[in-house]
């Protein structure tokens, strides 16, 4: 690599506005190419991919360096998951029964396993502990959105480079492969044991409609379920986050006090909105008891608090991937391949010996399988897919589509983050 000629550098504002511009430069291309849409490749990271990479080219031939002031990054971070905490309603189990809070519990099992395997390699492979955890639920069931945030506390707070860029390679290498290994797993399961859908009489209660499959997930330019909303509903649940975000900072400042341990800054806000947000439905329940018609205190409406999330989501992502540092996977390219390729076969054998069978060893829970491969590997966008593959070509699974999207969409990402920094306070140095 030559010297470099010229250092471009962009105050806060700027990358925050260049975020914007590469995020729909991700959706303009995604569109146009039908295997990144296939495989539901987030629109942050087609286009913040295709940035860093012209940008390490130009660095590489010694043209430009681009230099970001990315301090926006950690409040849009902590807006996502005070979004997961609002999402985080304990109604919603009573809605699924318990088969929701069964594969709750599996999911986050998965989430044990895809630490302990990835930490467990690293060892073997003689490099960082983070590492293992990067390449484990942190991109695995966490997919693009965790592996960013965690891949950027790690670099900050932990001093290991490259966690954001080793992060997002090892979150698409997981999307892909659970798109790959969720209909061969759940057919072969299907097939084996002759399985057929239940008559319709028997069927479980109808799914959630498509456009409320985990709706942090979905693209911006689809139109989600529930009444538009106004610039009041924005507003107040804009606030609620923004109050949740600051009583999580206080939180966070006195546990450290009291106890020593210190938490990212996202979890005493995410906390703090789960319980703003089951305060909210009680009311809501107790009012209704009464006759009222006030929904709740607050009135959350879950779909605004997706749209906040959605945008939060989008811009940080977008700004981490356009700013990542290429150049910093070459030394661990290979090593992060071998625990990747053990966290997909695990996942195959997990669902199937696992999932399967105490889901109940019948037809939804073959589906199920095959979801689960979706999102345990990546995104629940990607297991709604694998479902809708199996069902179209075997028959309606309508219980799998209660469960999944319910455990995907509102409660994996909160368990998922509590083990995540579980296990980073006892590997960290």
């Amino acid at each position: 690599m030559g010297p470099i000629s010229i250092t471009f550098k962009l105050d806060m504002i700027q990358t925050l506005a260049l975020a914007a511009v590469v995020l729909f430069a991700g959706y303009g291309i995604r569109r146009r190419v039908a295997v990144l849409d296939r495989y539901n490749i987030p629109a942050p990271v087609v286009g913040g991919f295709l940035f860093a990479a012209v940008s390490l080219a130009l660095r590489l031939a010694g043209v430009i360096a681009f230099e970001f002031d990315t301090t926006l990054q950690s409040p849009l971070m902590i807006a996502f998951f005070t979004t997961i905490g609002l999402g985080a309603s304990l109604g919603l189990l009573r809605v699924g029964g318990p088969q929701v809070l069964l594969f709750w519990v599996l999911a986050s099992l998965l989430v044990i396993l895809q630490d302990v395997i990835g930490l467990g390699l690293a060892r073997l492979l003689g490099v960082h502990p983070f590492l293992g955890l990067i390449a484990g639920s942190i991109t695995m069931t966490g997919g693009h959105g965790t592996g960013a945030a965690f891949g950027k506390l790690i670099e900050e707070q932990y001093a290991f480079p490259g966690a954001v860029t080793l992060a997002m390679a090892a979150a698409t290498f997981g999307l892909v492969s659970g798109g790959l290994l969720g209909g061969p797993i759940a057919t072969r399961l299907i097939r084996r044991r002759g399985l057929v859908p239940r008559p319709a009489a028997e069927a479980a209660p109808a799914p959630v409609a498509a456009s409320e499959y985990h709706p942090l997930d979905q693209e911006i330019d689809t139109e989600p379920a529930g009444a538009a909303p106004t610039a009041y509903t924005l507003l107040k649940v804009v606030t609620i986050t923004l109050v949740a975000m600051w009583a999580g900072a206080a939180l966070g400042s006195w546990i450290q006090g009291t106890t020593g341990i210190t938490l990212p800054a996202y979890i005493g806000a995410m906390i703090v909105a789960a319980v703003l947000r089951n305060v909210d439905d009680g009311v809501g329940a107790f009012g209704k008891r009464r006759g009222r018609r006030k929904p709740g205190l607050f009135a959350i409406e879950q779909r605004v608090v997706d749209d906040v999330g959605t945008v939060a989501l989008s811009l940080f992502l977008s700004m981490a991937l356009m700013s990542l540092k290429l150049w910093e996977l070459f030394d661990l390219a290979i090593p992060m391949l071998v625990i990747l390729a053990a966290q997909v076969m695990m996942m195959g054998l997990y669902a199937t010996l696992v999932t399967f069978w105490l889901m109940g060893r019948d037809y939804d829970a073959a589906v199920m399988a095959g979801g689960h491969c979706g999102f345990g590997l990546g995104a629940t966008p990607n297991a709604v897919a694998n479902m809708e593959a199996i069902t179209e070509r075997f028959g309606p699974a309508p219980r799998a589509f209660l469960v999944l999207p319910l455990v995907g969409a509102f409660f994996i990402d909160f368990t998922n983050a509590l083990i995540i920094t579980t296990f980073l306070n006892l590997v960290r140095p």
